[in-house]
């Protein structure tokens, strides 16, 4: 038996992740019947399933993306035809075009690869990104004056344009051409533009709905390429630019997009790309996995040798040769360096970086790269530390009535706080808006004033409309955009003591107490000895992962945490092992920012993802949690004492009570409330009881979020006295 931790009395410790468990429904006999009819394992048909997936036509589809006949991106796009066609004479006529694009990874690969595309079949064609800090998102009055003034004829904008009224407005007053390509939600008002390329344009049905504006980017420049029948040498770098922006952007990885990115993917690691080849080198991609942050090694080392009894699960024995990518590697590895050019940094260094043919220059370029990265990490763990230090100092009490956290601070950096708005809403289960101070003149600086404003970013949670909630206040803001995920925003200073109310207001209309934990989607439980590398392997039909295709999600009950120590700065690095059969299997654990749990308890119930980890010529498989509770199965249903153990808590403002006691030979967790209703559950069941007495009591889910909080809140009760 693995030998046991010290950790300290549960008490003592700050707290276990703010989370609410949703596990799938398992769905036996549909799973089976997929997994004959199309020669699968068991544990991938339900994968699948809890994909959406519920037949076979719909899996063979799925697992086979090509098999699917696409229609013609003209017949889709009413505005395709006339696009090919301006572009096509302003080439012949050499008149001057200018690209409009965005500073995020989105944008600036669109940029890059309409700039090659054009370039390649003859366009005289410049391109233009609005600042980031100065002038904003989109096509702007600037960039309309600058380009008539220099003789532009025509402005193609990518990944924004589509809301653009008064911009494109004064380019056709001057007598500029202008196509719009974007992907953004469809404002009231369409712009004026000649043609314009948006796949909110078209029908929900469509393979092409999902296209990122990298997507619609890429569908125009192949188009237009075989229109003019000079595809060969440029279509496969069009697809690796289309692949780093559609998984960079988080675009869903179903219809048209997991097909092309799934191409994209193989392609990209033998990439004729200058810029590619130095991302990838300087990146550390290739013999390494995701990381939990960009740029950190997951090369930690292999697993300890097998030791008397146990089991060692997870080993595989040489490393492979990568022969594909993982969306993983982008969005963790190689996405984050380009994004960080948007963030704080300027955007020529990636277009130059995606477009030169010099490996001199890519290499330079992709260590300016590495470089702004490494200063945005810096950035995002400082405003991240300081944002939660006046969270806990001053608003964490008040979460559970507020229901929203908006917290501004002077001399935090626009470009970042987008993602530590993610991070705090990762932490403390509400919707975030974090915001920073900007002055219009000479000011103090020290104190809010009229003079100045905010300029925030906003995260949401799955109930929680941020868009709306954008629009609700839309009288005390000045500019703001978004959607449901995520939004940016601006005001007065003085309107932020409103705006707060005002959100606040929004989330009590919206939001269930129940809501404000993070949810986590769980997939299937498995126990370690299915660990492996067959079972890694089998994973890979689900590839490409990602936004609406996510990587599966296990859960292990009840397990023990043999070894926990803190690596980096931030993360933990565990062991984790389960009994089955006697027999002891035990396998190594990371947790990316989980710092603040340590130590954890010595019983828990984990739910991960798998992941390869490549040391020293040999590849493991490992876990990476992502999420931990007190288990269901706790270890306080085996030792209690003869008489019952009971305890008083409070959860979400009420008072119950809880104990173990013994139902015949099985203990019992019962919880009580004020009005009398005892919830009853077993150790390791999905199915409780819950009534004013046994003969009356309804059966429940134990796994909805309403009990499964309020079991967790009792274990930890019981947990905190017996320690």
């Amino acid at each position: 038996m693995p030998e046991q931790p010290t950790p300290k009395p549960f008490r003592n410790r700050q707290r276990l992740p703010n989370q609410r468990w949703q596990i799938y429904a398992q769905k036996t006999e549909l799973a089976q019947k997929l997994a004959q009819a199309m020669n699968l394992s068991p544990i991938i048909s339900q994968l699948m399933i809890n994909r959406g997936i519920q037949t076979v036509a719909e899996a063979q589809m799925f697992l086979n993306p090509e098999i699917v006949t696409l229609p013609s991106p003209l017949d889709e796009f009413p505005d395709l035809a006339i696009s090919i066609e301006l572009l096509e004479n302003a080439i012949a006529s050499q008149e001057k075009i200018v690209i409009c694009g965005d500073y995020d990874a989105d944008g600036m690969t669109s940029t890059a690869l309409l700039l090659r595309s054009l370039q390649w079949l003859g366009a005289d064609v410049k391109y233009d990104i609005p600042s980031r800090m100065h002038e904003g998102y989109g096509i702007n009055k600037r960039i309309v004056e600058q380009c008539y003034s220099e003789g532009v004829r025509l402005i193609l904008t990518v990944d924004n344009g589509i809301s653009a009224l008064e911009p494109i407005a004064l380019a056709r007053e001057l007598g500029l051409k202008v196509i719009v390509t974007d992907h953004h939600d469809i404002p009231p008002q369409l712009p004026l533009a000649n043609a314009i390329l948006n796949p909110k344009l078209i029908p929900e049905s469509s393979i092409y709905r999902g296209v990122a504006g990298v997507g619609v980017a890429y569908i125009l420049a192949v188009s237009l390429a075989k229109q003019m029948g000079q595809t060969q040498g440029i279509v496969s770098q069009m697809l690796e630019l289309f692949t780093l922006g559609t998984i960079a952007d988080l675009a869903p990885l179903i219809g048209v997009n997991r097909r092309w990115v799934k191409r994209g993917l193989q392609q990209l690691p033998k990439s004729k790309l200058a810029g590619v080849q130095a991302l990838i080198q300087v990146a550390g991609v290739q013999g390494v996995g995701k990381a939990g942050e960009a740029g950190e090694q997951r090369s930690r080392g292999a697993l300890e040798q097998r030791s008397k009894g146990d089991k060692l699960v997870g080993s595989v024995g040489n490393s492979r040769e990568v022969k594909s990518l993982k969306p993983e590697d982008i969005g963790f590895r190689l996405g984050p360096r380009i994004n960080a050019i948007g963030r704080i940094g300027n955007p020529q260094t990636v277009i130059e970086l995606l477009t030169t043919d010099d490996m001199g220059i890519a290499l330079e370029r992709a260590m300016q790269c590495e470089s702004i990265n490494r200063q945005r990490q810096e950035m995002c763990t400082q405003i991240e530390q300081e944002a939660i230090a006046i969270v806990e100092e001053l608003y964490l009490k008040s979460l559970q009535q507020d229901r929203v956290l908006v917290i501004v601070e002077h001399n935090w950096h626009h470009g970042v706080i987008g993602i530590v708005a993610s991070r705090l809403v990762e932490r403390y289960g509400v919707p975030v808006f974090i915001g920073t101070y900007e002055t219009t003149g000479e000011t103090d600086t020290s104190s809010v004033n009229v003079s100045q404003h905010v300029r925030g970013s906003a995260r949401g949670i799955p109930e929680f409309d941020v868009f709306g909630a954008l629009e609700y206040c839309r009288d005390l803001l000045g500019k703001f955009g978004g959607h449901k995920a995520a939004g940016g925003f601006s005001l007065p200073a003085e309107n932020l003591l409103a705006l707060r109310s005002r959100l606040s207001e929004f989330a009590n209309k919206s939001l269930e107490v129940q809501h404000l934990k993070p949810l986590l989607k769980i997939d299937t439980q498995v126990s370690l000895d299915q660990i492996n590398q067959e079972l890694y392997q089998k994973l890979n039909v689900l590839e490409p992962c990602g936004i609406d295709n996510p990587d599966p999600v296990f859960w292990t009950p009840n397990v023990q945490v043999a070894e926990q120590e803190i690596v980096g700065k931030a993360h933990l690095k565990l062991t984790v092992a389960q009994s089955i059969d006697n027999q002891w299997y035990k396998i190594k654990a990371i947790a990316w920012r989980w710092r603040d749990y340590f130590p954890l308890p010595s019983r828990v119930d984990i739910a991960y993802k798998l992941r390869e980890n490549h040391f020293n010529g040999n590849t493991t498989i490992e876990l990476e949690l992502v999420g931990l509770r007190l288990p269901t199965q706790s270890h306080l249903f085996f030792t209690s004492p003869p008489t019952p153990l009971k305890t008083t808590f409070k959860h979400n403002e009420r008072q119950y009570t809880c104990g173990i006691y013994h139902n015949g030979s099985s203990p019992e967790l019962r919880i009580k409330n004020s009005e009398g209703k005892v919830l009853a559950v077993q150790p390791g069941e999905s199915i409780g009881l819950l009534g004013t007495n046994r003969e009356d009591a309804k059966q429940i889910d134990v796994f909805l979020p309403q009990y499964d909080g309020i079991i967790q809140a009792a274990l930890q009760a019981l947990e905190s006295i017996r320690c």
